[in-house]
């Protein structure tokens, strides 16, 4: 007689979803309340403002901006997987086309930064969907792509993206636009770009359907009129200032304001932890998930992820509004991740319990991001801000790269030893922003122009 062993397939319960949208939505709400009430001084209200008028027209064309980056940035990352079941690439080659991808970020994409600096903001903005628009007609018009081609030029856009649009908002709002705007762009653009690669999820699923042989190019469509549409947003607005700053004289500001400053280390230093950790959680979180032989709906998963980095954001305006300090708010932050990547890498968990530390882990990005981004703004000045985040981001590609080819290739260290690793640096980041609030001036100053 046959033995029929029945296995059930976890699944995230409807009510995850409502308690994250009605958590989103009273975080929201209940923030104007919040800060009428608790506001350390009263301020004028914002339409009395001379410049609301400009300052909300610019938040909202480079929101919609952003969010379109943010869609090909999800394209990609959710069909990519898809695209190489799909053409029967092995796991060996899939960690090649990675290991390629990522020495392309740290050898060129570190200094792309820089140029940025020199070029100007909207110009690299402008290059982002420039190499979006290449990949999607390259896999467009190829019936079998060269994969490590596209996984270069995606690789370059990502390093581009993890700094040209920040640098390009707070150039902007500095021109004049009020500071306190800058604040709420900064989880706003958390925000949107959770919201985004949701939908680019959708978006590809809905795309592919069921027709694999007719609709694996639809994505790539889409892609190609996303960058379009990016690129003729982008050339409306183009009307920027010339960049007049000399390679010589960037080099000099650079070494005197960034390499000389302790702060600036600690904060770096703090920025490539966290980048370390979240690119380990999206390369490891769907093994870990299903170890054992467990059965998850993985696709039904990912938009509960980044729900809690959207609800993290939206509590960023509380804390900034709270009788404390940025610093000492990331400190807190970095320890919870630190503490539930530890749990996660050596403890053995059932699948609710190890999903509802994913989900705190997201919580504290969606605050994290932001924050950060709060600090490089009181201490990185803005004409230095990309060479400064894109150098930052060189030690995690170098140590990804390591881990690629150790666990990869070798099989030398196991899944459980990364993630611990990836927390032992999340206890490091929270040091230095520990040793940062005891460098940093009080009151804060703002002292971000050259």
């Amino acid at each position: 007689m046959g033995v029929v062993i029945e296995s059930s397939v976890w699944v995230p319960s409807s009510s995850v979803y409502i308690f994250i949208f009605l958590s989103c939505f009273f975080s929201l709400s209940l923030f104007p309340f919040y800060l009428s009430k608790h506001a350390p001084t009263k301020s004028p209200p914002f339409y009395d403002h001379p410049t609301f008028a400009s300052s909300l027209r610019f938040q909202r064309y480079f929101l919609l901006l952003y969010s379109l980056a943010s869609v090909l940035e999800g394209l990609w990352s959710v069909y990519g997987e898809f695209e190489l079941v799909y053409y029967g690439i092995t796991k060996e080659d899939t960690v090649t086309f990675m290991l390629i991808g990522f020495g392309a970020a740290l050898f060129v994409g570190s200094f792309l930064g820089l140029l940025s600096d020199l070029i100007g903001r909207k110009k690299s903005c402008l290059v982002f969907y420039i190499f979006h628009l290449v990949v999607g007609i390259w896999k467009r018009i190829t019936s079998s792509p060269s994969f490590w081609v596209a996984n270069v030029c995606l690789s370059l856009a990502t390093s581009i993206f993890s700094f040209s649009f920040e640098t390009w908002a707070v150039v902007e709002h500095d021109k004049g636009h009020r500071q306190d705007l800058l604040n709420e762009t900064f989880w706003l653009m958390t925000f949107f770009e959770s919201a985004a690669l949701i939908g680019s999820q959708v978006m590809s699923n809905w795309m592919v359907g069921g027709n694999l042989e007719k609709e694996i190019a639809c994505p790539s469509t889409a892609a190609i009129l996303t960058a379009i549409v990016g690129i003729i947003c982008i050339s409306r607005v183009y009307g920027g200032s010339p960049q007049t700053v000399t390679f010589k004289e960037y080099k000099v500001s650079f070494y005197s304001y960034i390499l000389c400053d302790r702060r600036i280390w600690l904060l770096a230093c703090a920025q490539s932890c966290l980048h370390f950790s979240i690119v380990v959680f999206w390369i490891l979180w769907a093994p870990t998930l299903v170890a054992d032989g467990r059965e998850v709906y993985l696709g039904l998963m990912y938009p509960c992820l980044l729900g809690a980095r959207m609800l993290g954001s939206t509590l960023f305006p509380w804390f900034i509004n709270a009788p404390l300090r940025t610093e000492d708010c990331l400190v807190y932050a970095f320890i919870i991740q630190g503490l539930l990547l530890s749990i996660i890498a050596f403890d053995y968990q059932e699948i609710g319990a190890l999903v509802t530390q994913y989900f705190l882990f997201h919580a504290c990005v969606g605050l994290i991001l932001p924050s950060l981004a709060r600090l490089r703004t009181m201490y990185v000045p803005n004409e230095l801000r990309g060479g400064m985040i894109s150098l930052s981001l060189a030690p995690t590609n170098a140590a990804i790269l390591f881990i690629l080819m150790q666990r990869g290739y070798y099989r030398t260290v196991e899944n459980s030893e990364v993630i611990a690793f990836a927390a032992v640096g999340l206890f490091a980041a929270a040091g230095c922003m520990y040793v940062l609030k005891r460098l940093g001036k009080q009151p804060y100053q703002n002292w971000h122009k050259l």
